[in-house]
């Protein structure tokens, strides 16, 4: 099996921002989080604002914490995709879970069925034991949909027994070269 290895990663320049509004930011910030932090806080403050207006002393850290957070673990690199944000990776997962994802058929040749999609219960398998033991376990049971053992229109599983051989050079000369004698005796023919 091939093994590629990527060179550019350390190549990789991030903008700082040093000066923000006059007020100067040292080392500076990396300007992806910045914007990322920036918008986060858009997008919280801003209906937390709108529904219980103006925050007091004690509703401040829940106004200003969890953006804070999301930023700071979210931008660092992941420890599987290092070319990756940690965002990016939980952004990925809760899609997965959520929407679940179209298979690929022949390359994309033929599109997939509504049936050899993994269904919701599948991909929450791992995650539900809790929730469905809990007094809300009707509900997710329905959201989550029948247990199944196999998919409408898929028959049983086939089971594989693959047992790997190796050849060594004797049996690839050997059938090789029986080959090339029929070959020879065609063209002679």
């Amino acid at each position: 099996m091939r093994v590629g290895h990527t060179y550019t990663r350390h190549l990789q320049l991030e903008t700082k921002q040093h000066e923000l509004l006059g007020v100067d930011l040292g080392e500076g910030v990396p300007r992806r989080a910045l914007v990322m932090g920036l918008s986060l806080y858009v997008l919280w403050a801003g209906p937390l604002l709108l529904v219980f207006g103006v925050p007091s002393k004690i509703t401040f850290t829940f106004y200003f914490l969890p953006p804070l957070l999301t930023v700071v673990y979210g931008t660092q690199k992941n420890r599987l995709v290092d070319r990756r944000w940690n965002v990016t990776r939980w952004s990925i997962g809760i899609r997965y879970l959520v929407l679940g994802h179209r298979p690929i058929i022949c390359g994309g040749r033929r599109a997939s069925t509504r049936s050899e999609w993994i269904s919701r219960r599948a991909r929450w398998s791992g995650r539900t034991e809790l929730l469905l033991d809990s007094p809300l376990g009707g509900p997710i049971e329905r959201w989550l949909g029948a247990e199944e053992v196999a998919p409408v229109g898929a028959g049983a599983p086939i089971r594989l027994a693959a047992r790997p051989r190796l050849y060594g050079p004797d049996a690839v000369v050997r059938a090789y070269g029986r080959r090339a004698m029929q070959q020879q005796e065609r063209k002679t023919a």
